[in-house]
């Protein structure tokens, strides 16, 4: 016995396995939502970008904001041992793909509308729904102005829900934050309206005051509901430009038949966003109700040494998609198992096998091979647990006479025994 002690996995970050008891740590509930997500982006003319998982620190509190959470507590950072650079791993998408776009000019005489998926980090307590390894999926549509590329990305998102069957479980919530300088006269408005509630203010509130306000208006605690709705609005401070922009984004939802409530306390917890903001949100995950957020943010690129450029985007959790999904049944449908699971037993037939799956596998099937000498038995019990549709059985009969033996695990019809092509043929038939 080993005296070593067992190396495990680090807390918040989750091994994604073949076989687990929930749909997070299950990789064929994860390939299967890729399936979905590649074929979604593609119908909405996305086209798919990676990043790396580590960028220069001052990419996120150019970004997100040097006053968020995010920057000021949760991000992994560290100092390079080879040039001293300060490097942290993303807690988000979004700046990272718009360093890239920078970087590589995708923007020259060319909006691009990009999509990612990929796992992001941030150090804080972990719970159902929230890990400090977490995986997103995010687009981002860059070089387009109107209010009509906003509602694209909430029709974008619904489409997914309709085609995960989750339209029924989350709801939509939209706010606009107008644009900077309307921000700055209803943040010192706000500012001075906290000061006056400063005896009832909790310790994350009075943090945030003076760095980022806006936030507190969306805090959580029930103590500070009545006085966070009656804080000075937003929307009294917006001019004719943004209240515009504000209502033809909601006449293109009411045009699209998408339901949606105004939520005037939803900010965002980043820097970047201006104008339209979004969440979809459910009921059915407890505290880690948010599922997919997103929203314009006009001045990013600009702030990343780009020239001055509109934008939108969203992201979405994956591991609370796969929560509610695990919940209502969904995703089953899109997981394959195997067409075939290949049987035998005797001499020359491990070789005949392989040369068989190898020929099936060219036809198009999907072919498990058994690679062991249980008995015919054992390997038929496999072969059904697998969930494979056709069993092929190889003995010493079908090595010598070059045929192989089909049945059909599924359905009643006659085994037969048939060459390569002929059974070939049969197996589409059956199905």
């Amino acid at each position: 016995m080993s005296t070593h002690k067992k190396i495990q996995a680090i807390k918040g970050m989750k091994d994604i396995l073949p076989e687990a008891n929930n749909a997070i740590e299950q990789s064929d509930f994860w390939m299967a939502f890729e399936q979905v997500i590649r074929k979604w982006s593609q119908s909405f003319g996305y086209r798919n970008i990676r990043t790396p998982v580590l960028e220069n620190t001052g990419l996120f509190v150019r970004s997100i904001g040097d006053a968020t959470d995010i920057v000021e507590k949760e991000m992994y950072t560290f100092i390079d041992s080879l040039n001293g650079d300060s490097l942290s791993l993303r807690p988000e998408g979004t700046a990272s793909c718009v360093r890239a776009v920078l970087e590589h000019n995708l923007l020259y005489n060319n909006p691009q509308r990009l999509w990612y998926i990929g796992p992001m980090f941030r150090h804080e307590n972990t719970q159902k729904g929230r890990y400090r390894q977490f995986h997103q999926v995010g687009a981002e549509a860059l070089g387009f102005k109107g209010p009509d590329v906003d509602a694209e990305l909430i029709a974008m998102s619904y489409d997914l829900w309709c085609r995960l069957g989750l339209a029924d479980c989350v709801s939509l919530q939209v706010n606009t934050l107008g644009q900077k300088e309307e921000r700055q006269a209803h943040r010192a408005a706000l500012i001075t309206y906290l000061e006056q509630h400063q005896d009832i203010l909790d310790e994350d509130a009075k943090r945030r005051l003076y760095t980022n306000p806006l936030r507190v208006l969306d805090t959580k605690n029930p103590a500070l509901q009545e006085m966070a709705e009656n804080a000075p609005k937003l929307r009294e401070y917006l001019q004719e430009d943004s209240l515009a922009h504000y209502q033809t984004f909601l006449s293109m939802l009411d045009g699209l038949g998408i339901p949606y409530i105004e939520n005037h306390r939803l900010v965002r917890g980043l820097d970047y966003y201006n104008l339209s903001v979004f969440e979809w949100v459910t009921t059915d995950l407890g505290a880690q109700g948010t599922i997919c957020a997103g929203g314009r943010y006009d001045g990013l690129i600009e702030e990343l040494g780009g020239k001055p450029t509109p934008a939108a985007g969203f992201a979405m959790g994956i591991e609370r998609i796969l929560l509610l999904l695990e919940q209502k049944g969904g995703l089953t449908d899109y997981i394959t198992p195997p067409d075939i699971y290949i049987i035998q037993q005797g001499e020359g037939a491990p070789l005949y096998a392989l040369q068989t799956a190898q020929q099936l596998r060219a036809a198009g099937f999907n072919v498990i091979q058994h690679a062991s000498t249980t008995s015919f038995k054992t390997q038929l019990r496999k072969a059904d647990e697998s969930g494979a549709r056709f069993a092929v059985i190889l003995g010493e009969n079908e090595v010598k006479d070059q045929l192989i033996t089909i049945k059909d695990l599924r359905q009643e019809h006659p085994q037969q025994t048939l060459n390569i092509n002929d059974s070939i043929n049969q197996f589409n038939i059956w199905k």
